[in-house]
Protein backbone atom coordinates (compact mmCIF):
# COMPACT_ATOMS: atom_id res chain seq x y z
CA UNK A 1 0.00 0.00 0.00
CA UNK A 2 1.16 3.54 -0.64
CA UNK A 3 0.26 6.83 0.94
CA UNK A 4 -1.27 9.04 -1.73
CA UNK A 5 -3.73 11.91 -1.93
CA UNK A 6 -7.26 10.62 -2.52
CA UNK A 7 -6.49 7.27 -0.91
CA UNK A 8 -7.30 5.95 2.53
CA UNK A 9 -5.16 4.54 5.30
CA UNK A 10 -5.85 0.95 6.36
CA UNK A 11 -8.18 0.46 9.31
CA UNK A 12 -6.23 0.13 12.53
CA UNK A 13 -6.60 -0.34 16.24
CA UNK A 14 -4.31 1.90 18.27
CA UNK A 15 -3.65 2.08 21.99
CA UNK A 16 -3.61 5.33 23.91
CA UNK A 17 -3.58 6.29 27.54
CA UNK A 18 -6.98 7.28 28.86
CA UNK A 19 -8.05 8.65 32.23
CA UNK A 20 -8.16 5.15 33.74
CA UNK A 21 -5.37 3.46 31.82
CA UNK A 22 -4.77 2.10 28.34
CA UNK A 23 -7.63 2.28 25.84
CA UNK A 24 -8.06 0.93 22.33
CA UNK A 25 -9.28 3.28 19.60
CA UNK A 26 -10.15 2.70 15.95
CA UNK A 27 -8.67 4.91 13.25
CA UNK A 28 -12.06 5.11 11.53
CA UNK A 29 -13.68 6.46 14.69
CA UNK A 30 -10.99 9.14 15.00
CA UNK A 31 -11.42 10.36 11.42
CA UNK A 32 -15.10 9.89 10.59
CA UNK A 33 -16.63 13.22 9.58
CA UNK A 34 -13.57 15.11 10.78
CA UNK A 35 -10.45 16.73 9.39
CA UNK A 36 -7.37 15.55 11.29
CA UNK A 37 -3.59 15.39 11.03
CA UNK A 38 -1.79 12.11 11.57
CA UNK A 39 1.98 11.92 11.61
CA UNK A 40 4.19 8.93 12.29
CA UNK A 41 7.76 8.53 13.39
CA UNK A 42 10.22 5.81 14.46
CA UNK A 43 9.73 6.03 18.20
CA UNK A 44 9.50 7.81 21.49
CA UNK A 45 12.69 9.25 22.97
CA UNK A 46 14.67 8.80 19.75
CA UNK A 47 16.81 11.69 18.50
CA UNK A 48 15.06 13.58 15.68
CA UNK A 49 11.63 12.36 16.87
CA UNK A 50 12.14 14.22 20.15
CA UNK A 51 14.10 17.22 18.94
CA UNK A 52 12.62 17.92 15.49
CA UNK A 53 9.47 16.00 14.57
CA UNK A 54 7.20 16.33 17.62
CA UNK A 55 8.37 19.90 18.36
CA UNK A 56 7.39 20.91 14.80
CA UNK A 57 3.79 19.86 15.49
CA UNK A 58 3.85 21.52 18.93
CA UNK A 59 4.85 24.78 17.20
CA UNK A 60 2.17 24.47 14.51
CA UNK A 61 -0.73 22.95 16.50
CA UNK A 62 -2.61 26.25 16.87
CA UNK A 63 -2.09 27.05 13.18
CA UNK A 64 -3.51 23.67 12.17
CA UNK A 65 -6.53 24.22 14.38
CA UNK A 66 -7.05 27.69 12.88
CA UNK A 67 -7.25 25.96 9.48
CA UNK A 68 -10.00 23.60 10.65
CA UNK A 69 -7.99 20.62 11.88
CA UNK A 70 -9.94 18.98 14.71
CA UNK A 71 -7.17 16.79 16.13
CA UNK A 72 -3.50 15.97 15.69
CA UNK A 73 -2.36 12.38 16.17
CA UNK A 74 1.18 11.06 16.50
CA UNK A 75 1.63 7.35 15.74
CA UNK A 76 4.64 5.34 16.88
CA UNK A 77 5.42 1.66 17.32
CA UNK A 78 5.46 2.01 21.11
CA UNK A 79 3.23 1.14 24.03
CA UNK A 80 0.78 3.68 25.52
CA UNK A 81 2.73 3.99 28.79
CA UNK A 82 5.89 5.17 27.02
CA UNK A 83 3.89 7.44 24.69
CA UNK A 84 2.09 9.08 27.62
CA UNK A 85 5.38 9.94 29.33
CA UNK A 86 6.97 11.07 26.07
CA UNK A 87 3.98 13.23 25.13
CA UNK A 88 4.26 14.97 28.48
CA UNK A 89 8.04 15.42 28.29
CA UNK A 90 7.97 16.88 24.75
CA UNK A 91 5.09 19.27 25.39
CA UNK A 92 3.05 17.43 22.78
CA UNK A 93 0.27 16.50 25.17
CA UNK A 94 0.00 20.09 26.42
CA UNK A 95 -0.24 21.24 22.77
CA UNK A 96 -3.21 18.91 22.26
CA UNK A 97 -1.44 16.16 20.32
CA UNK A 98 -2.81 12.67 20.98
CA UNK A 99 -0.16 9.94 21.00
CA UNK A 100 -1.30 6.62 19.53
CA UNK A 101 0.57 3.36 19.89
CA UNK A 102 0.77 0.94 16.99
CA UNK A 103 2.06 -1.49 19.59
CA UNK A 104 2.46 -4.54 17.34
CA UNK A 105 3.40 -2.52 14.25
CA UNK A 106 0.55 -3.99 12.19
CA UNK A 107 -0.66 -0.61 10.92
CA UNK A 108 2.86 0.43 9.99
CA UNK A 109 3.47 -2.86 8.16
CA UNK A 110 0.12 -2.61 6.32
CA UNK A 111 1.24 0.77 4.98
CA UNK A 112 4.62 -0.60 3.95
CA UNK A 113 6.26 2.07 6.08
CA UNK A 114 8.16 -0.25 8.45
CA UNK A 115 11.91 -0.52 8.79
CA UNK A 116 14.33 -2.32 11.06
CA UNK A 117 17.69 -1.02 12.27
CA UNK A 118 18.96 -3.73 14.65
CA UNK A 119 22.29 -1.99 15.23
CA UNK A 120 20.43 0.70 17.20
CA UNK A 121 17.69 -1.53 18.61
CA UNK A 122 14.84 -0.43 16.34
CA UNK A 123 12.71 -3.31 15.05
CA UNK A 124 9.58 -2.90 12.94
CA UNK A 125 9.49 0.87 13.40
CA UNK A 126 7.78 3.46 11.21
CA UNK A 127 9.38 5.68 8.63
CA UNK A 128 8.30 9.31 8.88
CA UNK A 129 5.20 10.67 7.18
CA UNK A 130 2.45 13.18 7.83
CA UNK A 131 -1.05 13.30 6.35
CA UNK A 132 -4.19 15.39 6.53
CA UNK A 133 -7.26 13.14 6.60
CA UNK A 134 -10.64 14.57 5.65
CA UNK A 135 -13.34 12.08 6.69
CA UNK A 136 -10.69 9.36 6.37
CA UNK A 137 -9.53 10.38 2.88
CA UNK A 138 -5.94 11.56 2.46
CA UNK A 139 -6.19 15.25 1.52
CA UNK A 140 -2.46 16.03 1.81
CA UNK A 141 0.57 13.82 2.35
CA UNK A 142 4.29 14.22 2.95
CA UNK A 143 6.45 11.09 3.14
CA UNK A 144 10.09 11.41 4.10
CA UNK A 145 12.85 9.28 2.65
CA UNK A 146 14.13 6.70 5.16
CA UNK A 147 16.42 8.22 7.76
CA UNK A 148 15.33 11.79 7.01
CA UNK A 149 13.15 14.21 8.98
CA UNK A 150 12.39 16.94 6.48
CA UNK A 151 9.05 17.13 4.66
CA UNK A 152 6.99 15.29 7.30
CA UNK A 153 7.40 18.11 9.82
CA UNK A 154 4.51 20.31 10.90
CA UNK A 155 5.52 23.39 8.94
CA UNK A 156 5.78 21.47 5.65
CA UNK A 157 2.37 19.84 6.06
CA UNK A 158 0.78 23.12 7.16
CA UNK A 159 2.04 24.74 3.94
CA UNK A 160 -0.13 22.29 1.97
CA UNK A 161 -3.36 23.55 3.57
Amino acid sequence: MTIEVGGRLPEATFSKMGAEGPELVQLGDLTKGRKVVLFALPGAYTGPCSTIHVPSFVRTAADFRAKGIADIYCVAVNDPFVLKAWGESTGGTAAGITFLGDADGSFTRALGMDFTAPQIGLHGRSNRYAVVLDDGVIAAANVDKPGVCDISVGEALLAKL
